[in-house]
Parts: structure tokens; C-alpha cells; sequence
């Protein structure tokens, strides 16, 4: 009786080393962190699963432009890369006195790029050209809606630094940005959301070297002239709202 006990006895006890013996193989080849290893930031098996099914659950085709939220100090960096997938460069201004065509100019690609970007976000859809100042300019992209400042509260706010070195003038036609009415902005720097189309015959010269034109009219002058003819109030809002909506065409 007592033999069988010593053998049952011996018997578990070399089960009992041979498992030690394996953890120690196991510990000694990495396959089983150790506490401290765990503390310095090692991921288990559990933690790397969580991390696959977390990258699993985000969706393939989603877009940095989705969901960024620019600022000043994000948007040059955003638009510079914005600018090597996004060419396009002609939109069309749909107004009810007709269409307006409008060629971005490739030089200025902060500029470019922000409008082809609040297009394809459709900011300018439903704002208004907001001011008129006759044999002037006709200004757009502002409204006094609260879906407008709902939609720059979501893209976000950010000004752009002027581009004014590429030679372009402000003659007859050319698109525009104008500075922010910020108070503290010496350098001009401009206001994303809007833009104006130059009247004044043959051109406002004076704005050059001070505004950034990036892009001319190159179909439907007749319809910016129809809308610079129209009455406004002190504050040069015309009576007659003239809507817009904007949209790519190549």
C-alpha cells in the first residue's frame, strides 16, 4: 500500500517538473511576456485582437476630408495635400439669372483647392451673392442662415495667407478672395468662405498685390453684370436675394 502511494506520489511529481520545465522553455523563447514586459507596453494576444476588429470596424472608403475639422494650423498642410489628388479646376456657379463659369487658376493651389474642397462640401449651395457694389465687384458665400453658419462651424475656421506673387491682376472677371474682417489681420489673410468677381471695366488694379485672384470667368459676364446692376441696401446687400449653388464640371 504504501509503494503505490510512493509511485502515484512520484509519478505527479514529475508531471509537475515537466510543466515548469515547459513554462521556462516558453518564457526564455518570448512567446509569454513577463510582468515587466507587459508594463513597458507589450500587447497580448487579447489586446491585438481588440486592435484588428477596431481597424476592421472603420470603413475602407472613409476620407481624411470627411471628418477633419480645419484650423489655422491644420488647413496649409490639409490643402497642400488636397491639391496632388483633387485637380479640378472649373465650377459652375448656377444662379436664376443664369450660369456663371468659372477656371481656377492652377498657380494658386491653396486658393484652388479650398474652393473645388467647400464645393464638394456643398458650403456655397444656398448662400447668397451678399454684396453688390456697382462698376465694382459682386461678393458671394455668405448668408444670413443658420444652416450656413452651421456648415463653417463643421468644416471649421481657418484663413488662408495670400498668394499674390503669380502675376495674376484683377481685371474684368477675375474671381477673388477677400481678407477677413478680422481686426487684428495685418497680413490680410483671407476669408475661405467667400469670394468676389471683379466688375469694374477694364479692371481693379488697385487690389492688386493686396487680394488673391485665383481663377477668371470664362462664361456668363453678362450674368455677373445682371447681378451688379441690382439695387441694395446701406449695408450693399441687394434687395433681391440671388442664390447660388456651385458644382464641379471638370
Amino acid at each position: 500500500m504504501l509503494r503505490n502511494t510512493l509511485s502515484l506520489f512520484t509519478i505527479i511529481l514529475l508531471i509537475f517538473l515537466t510543466g515548469c520545465q515547459e513554462n521556462a522553455k516558453k518564457s526564455s523563447s518570448g512567446s509569454t511576456p513577463s510582468a515587466k514586459e507587459t508594463l513597458r507596453g507589450t500587447k497580448s494576444a487579447h489586446d491585438e485582437q481588440k486592435d484588428s476588429v477596431a481597424q476592421d470596424s472603420i470603413p475602407k472608403n472613409i476620407k481624411v476630408e470627411d471628418t477633419i475639422v480645419l484650423n489655422d494650423d491644420n488647413a496649409i498642410p490639409f490643402f497642400f495635400e488636397y491639391n496632388k489628388e483633387h485637380k479640378e479646376h472649373k465650377v459652375k456657379i448656377a444662379t436664376k439669372y443664369g450660369d456663371i463659369i468659372i477656371e481656377l487658376y492652377r498657380e494658386t493651389p491653396y486658393h484652388r483647392s479650398n474652393f473645388i474642397y467647400l464645393t464638394k462640401k456643398k458650403y456655397f449651395d444656398g448662400t447668397y451673392f451678399h454684396r453688390v457694389v456697382k462698376n465694382f465687384i459682386i461678393q458671394g458665400g455668405n448668408s444670413d442662415s443658420r444652416i450656413t453658419a452651421e456648415k463653417r462651424t463643421k468644416i471649421g475656421r481657418y484663413l488662408l495667407p495670400p498668394d499674390t506673387r503669380k502675376g495674376f491682376k484683377h481685371h474684368r472677371g477675375v474671381i477673388s478672395m477677400p481678407s477677413s474682417d478680422d481686426v487684428d489681420n495685418p497680413h490680410k489673410l483671407a476669408s475661405p468662405f467667400e469670394f468676389f468677381i471683379v466688375v469694374q471695366d477694364p479692371g481693379a488694379y488697385h487690389l492688386d498685390g493686396n487680394y488673391t485672384a485665383f481663377g477668371r470667368v470664362v462664361q456668363g459676364m453678362d450674368v455677373v453684370d445682371k447681378i451688379s446692376e441690382l439695387p441694395t441696401d446701406d449695408r450693399e446687400w441687394p434687395y433681391e436675394g440671388v442664390r447660388m449653388k456651385v458644382e464641379i464640371i471638370e
